[in-house]
């Protein structure tokens, strides 16, 4: 660390400007940009701050707003001192003050020691107003105490002296100096430290620049009781950076893109690389390169770079997308201001893809084009037209749009494009009729969706011509007209002819027969068609009365056949306007009718109703006939309307009842058409308000044979219900008695006929074969027991008959029908023991432990026994007791 030594004179009174006319300063040798070298002091005695400080060497140094002076440049001080001007100028007065500044470069030493060479600077304490007195001591000046400059990555040794504080008093007191500030007593701790008692200030490891650029110290002089004997002074002390930090790119591979067939000098892209050192100094200052290119074509220098700020543009022409499309180069950053020698270096990949433009148009792979299509067919497509393009594929530029611009006047086709293969399909969009149109040449263009760049010598589209072929196709027959309208009385006659139906066939160069002709739809079947002329002939008699007829209109349809590969046909309708002839005569309606036995009211609204239309209709003529003669002694009858009369009672009164009117109803038709409608008119007395009262009793009177069976039938289904009620309320009479038979379910003892099978020999007949005791049904069958050995006691072999099934829960009243059933099965089963065969028992031995069986005798029979005891067991041999102690009954 070189001195830094700075002098001031001394003043007592306070005056406005520089305290001094010189300052001299001793600095490094070597001078960096942007290192501070030392303070000016200006004094304002009014305190006035608005000062403005410059120098006379701007472009070597500048003066900073606080009065620190620093290098613009780095650069060598010459052995001789350096004197430049330092200026202050207040901003408001335009007032100015210079000060002459002289630097020397510290002294080369060489052959002494480190220790000597090291000159260790003393910081002396400025003196103060003595605390204990009002008097004013001589008080130094303040000491703008210069940076101290310590390069980063020091090797030492450690602790390493920087420089010596020191007051003047520590002749008489005994002082201890300290040191604040991050780097001493806040983090990071430890790195400078201060012996109290000599106030030696040291460094105790390297320091980086990179992480801490400046420390900001302040030190401190205290007596042995911690008092206060010297104001603290400020220790700057800054970290000179050194080149130890490589450029490093922010990405190690940069995209971009140039447009191909762009002009020498486009830009490109910016490549930016970044150094941890000191900006502002040779270590921190990168420059760039171009390493390489990859690939070498057209030239080897396509793109240059600019070598501070790291922009890389074109320098050549001839970028073509369809030769090269993508350059790769190699880019250098090196600091120390692109020094190879001391600089460090470090590289990135920039990949610059060519863009494409449109600079080639399509072109037709042929000249002609050849298609063929069936005549009547659309959406086919006929032909592919292919093109080639060098554009990048599907790109604007590449796309291409298909257009005609010749051969076919009538639209009938269209050219849409593959977005795949970029084909132009052309397609049938109408119909064409071979018979008309047997061949389309047709002219086409090609060009891009835009248009080519500027400059290119190219024509902007291709042309071709197409070729279509139209197949001839057997088509279908069709009726002319279609449909066709016949205007016919109804009324005509089967067998009559009605018309012809012809139909033609358009395939007129195709040899082909004659149409065949059948039909398709006749709801009513009125109509048969010839098949080979195609006359139409009635089948029965046409009536605008049917059900078939909508609006006096009769449609049917008919089919017309070729024999063409493949057969066709085609329908035509035919439609029938039947005009209304007079052959249907009216009748009355309603046909039943109301009215009073009086004469008022009594009259009955009639209408007539004739399904022909005019002039076969209304308006009607209506009357009573002559005969019987009471029909007009007892009624009368008015027309009032065209289609409406009124019936009414000429005698004063007619006994109630019902009585059928007969009315003679002519309509207007020519010739006339007349009938005699029944109408039926139930005579009633009525009250003052001309309402029936004797409804009921008329209508009995005039019920029906189907109103009769009706009334019969429910007289009879209701006599089958009274039936059915009262055998169902014997029958469950019967079973109420039923179950008082039963006993409860804890004492139902019934007897079973149990079928026991052959027993063996007795207990001590041990000798016994018991093989003769096995089942009959166990034994071998007989088809392969020896004929004369069968046991005369055995079962017959014979069907088993089936014997009834009882339920699991059955109905009380079943019992008896079961045990009967079940007796009687017994008595025609033949293999129900006894067998019908001698019995033939072995012998069993003598000396058997049981007895008789003769001992089992009754001492008296059932009858003598008496029974009345079992009234005494309860309520459970109650019924035993009511069947068996009831006496003789």
């Amino acid at each position: 660390q070189a001195p830094i030594k700075a002098t001031c004179e001394e003043d007592m009174s306070c005056k406005t400007g520089f305290p001094e006319d010189v300052h001299s300063a001793v600095v490094s040798r070597s001078i960096h940009g942007g290192q501070p070298l030392l303070n000016v002091r200006f004094r304002s005695c009014d305190g006035n701050k608005n000062i403005h400080f410059g120098s006379s060497e701007p472009e070597d140094f500048r003066v900073g707003e606080d009065g620190v002076v620093y290098a613009e440049r780095s650069f060598q001080l010459s052995a001789e001192p350096t004197e430049f001007v330092v200026s202050a100028q207040d901003k408001e007065t335009q007032q100015e003050w210079q000060m002459r500044v002289k630097l020397t470069p510290e002294p080369a030493f060489t052959g002494a020691s480190e220790k000597d060479q090291r000159k260790i600077e003393d910081i002396i304490f400025p003196w103060q107003q003595n605390k204990h007195s009002s008097s004013l001591k001589r008080q130094k000046r303040d000491w703008v105490i210069p940076p101290i400059n310590l390069p980063e990555n020091s090797k030492g040794p450690f602790p390493q002296e920087l420089v010596r504080i020191r007051s003047d008093r520590d002749k008489s007191l005994s002082l201890r100096y300290s040191v604040t500030g991050p780097g001493a007593d806040q983090p990071p701790t430890g790195i400078f430290i201060i012996n109290p008692i000599s106030g030696q200030l040291s460094v105790t490891k390297p320091l980086d620049r990179e992480q801490i650029a400046s420390f900001h110290l302040r030190a401190h002089a205290v007596d042995v009781n911690g008092n206060q004997v010297e104001n603290p002074i400020d220790i700057v002390i800054n970290v000179i950076d050194m080149n130890d930090n490589r450029p490093e790119f922010l990405h190690q591979v940069w995209n971009g893109t140039v447009p191909e067939g762009s002009k020498p000098g486009t830009y490109v892209m910016t490549v930016t690389a970044i150094d941890a050192d000191d900006p502002n100094a040779q270590n921190g200052m990168l420059r760039y390169r171009i390493l390489s290119q990859a690939p070498s074509s057209p030239s080897p220098n396509m793109f240059t770079i600019n070598n501070e700020t790291g922009d890389i543009i074109t320098v050549a022409a001839g970028l073509d997308r369809e030769k090269v499309q993508q350059y790769t180069l190699i880019i250098q950053a090196t600091d120390m201001e692109g020094n190879p020698t001391y600089g460090l270096s470090n590289t990135a990949t920039a990949v610059i893809a060519v863009t494409d433009v449109n600079d080639n148009p399509p072109e037709f792979t042929a000249m002609t084009f050849y298609g063929e299509v069936p005549e009547n067919r659309v959406d086919v497509i006929v032909a592919n037209l292919t093109v080639t393009d060098k554009d990048q594929p599907h790109t604007p530029a590449w796309n291409a749009m298909y257009r005609m611009t010749g051969g076919d006047p009538t639209g009938r086709f269209t050219i849409l494009t593959d977005p795949n293969s970029n084909d132009g399909l052309v397609t049938v969009v109408k119909p064409i009729d071979f018979e008309t149109n047997r061949l389309f040449v047709l002219t086409v263009a090609a060009e891009n969706q835009v248009p080519l760049a500027k400059g290119i010598q190219h024509p902007p589209q291709s042309t071709a011509t197409v070729s279509i072929t139209v197949i001839d196709v057997n088509e279908s027959p069709y009726f002319v007209p279609n449909p066709k309208l016949v205007r016919q009385e109804e009324g005509l006659l089967a067998g009559s002819v009605l018309t012809t139906f012809t139909a033609q066939d358009p395939d007129r160069y195709m040899q082909q027969t004659s149409l065949r002709y059948s039909k398709v739809s006749d709801p009513a079947n009125w109509l048969k068609i010839d098949p080979v002329n195609g006359q139409i002939t009635t089948t029965a008699v046409l009536d605008r009365e049917s059900i078939y007829v909508q609006n006096n209109m009769y449609n049917a349809t008919f089919l017309a056949s070729d024999n063409g590969i493949p057969p066709m046909s085609g329908t035509g309708t035919l439609q029938i306007y039947l005009l209304d002839i007079n052959d249907n005569a009216p009748q009355v309606h309603p046909k039943e009718a109301t009215t009073c036995e009086t004469l008022q009211p009594n009259a009955i609204n009639i209408t007539a109703v004739d399904p022909d239309i005019d002039p076969n209709a209304g308006p009607f003529a209506f009357e009573l006939p002559d005969t019987p003669a009471s029909i007009k002694r007892n009624w009368t009858i008015v027309r009032i309307s065209g289609d409406h009369a009124q019936l009414s009672l000429r005698i004063r009164f007619l006994e109630a009842g019902i009585y059928d009117v007969p009315i003679v109803i002519t309509d207007s038709g020519n010739p006339h058409a007349s009938s005699t409608s029944l109408l039926k008119v139930k005579v009633c007395q009525c009250d003052i308000n001309g309402d029936c009262t004797d409804v009921d009793r008329i209508v009995g009177a005039g019920l029906g044979t189907g109103a009769i069976i009706a009334i019969l039938l429910c007289i009879i289904i209701l006599l089958i219900l009274v039936l059915m009620f009262v055998v169902w309320m014997k029958r469950r009479d019967k079973e109420r008695q039923a179950k008082q038979l039963l006993i409860d379910p804890e004492d139902d003892v019934r007897d079973n006929i149990l079928k026991y099978d052959e027993e063996g020999g007795g207990e001590e007949d041990q000798d016994y074969d018991l093989s003769q005791l096995q089942q009959p049904d166990t034994v071998e069958p007989d088809a392969i027991k020896p004929v004369g050995i069968r046991r005369l006691d055995e079962r017959p072999i014979h069907a088993e008959p089936q014997y009834p099934v009882r339920s699991a829960a059955p109905h009380p009243g079943d019992i008896g029908d079961f045990i009967n059933e079940g007796l009687k099965a017994a008595d025609n089963d033949p293999t129900a023991p006894p067998y019908d065969s001698l019995l033939v028992f072995d012998y069993e031995g003598s000396g058997s432990t049981a007895g008789s069986l003769s001992s089992l005798n009754s001492s008296s029979s059932g009858g003598e026994q008496d029974y009345d005891y079992l009234n005494d067991w309860g309520p459970r041999f109650k019924k035993l007791a009511d069947m068996y102690g009831g006496g003789d009954d």
